[in-house]
């Protein structure tokens, strides 16, 4: 009996180990896209995670991302799944969604420094 099991771990071990590379989707969203929906979903989070009594957190991030850019959940689920799959393009991705974030940040502090100077 114990064979049994070492047999049947070590059969789960080498071909549960593979790369199981998931195919893609037909409807699969292209990089740029998905990275902007990443960038408006990050965006979201923030205003949410400050307690921000604004008009944007007032809204459902689904419900406004999906109309937004024309896709629905399952779009989303499958293609973020892929693309998850493959992390050093996932990682290049998020790179950009900080890298524009970053930029945003960047602007809200200019704009500020420039209210700052007209305001004195």
């Amino acid at each position: 009996m114990k064979n049994l099991y070492v047999t049947f771990g070590l059969f789960f071990f080498l071909f549960g180990c593979k790369n199981s590379v998931i195919e893609q989707p037909k409807n699969l969203i292209d990089e740029d896209k998905m990275v902007a929906i990443l960038y408006d979903y990050s965006i979201f989070d923030a205003v949410r995670n400050q307690n921000m009594t604004t008009s944007l957190s007032a809204y459902n991030p689904n419900t406004y991302i999906y109309k937004k850019y024309k896709i629905d959940s399952l779009q989303f689920a499958q293609s973020n799944r892929y693309y998850s799959t493959n992390i050093s393009k996932y990682k290049k991705m998020y790179k950009k969604v900080a890298e524009r974030l970053e930029n945003y940040k960047n602007q809200l502090n200019n704009s500020s420094k420039i209210e700052t100077k007209i305001v004195k």
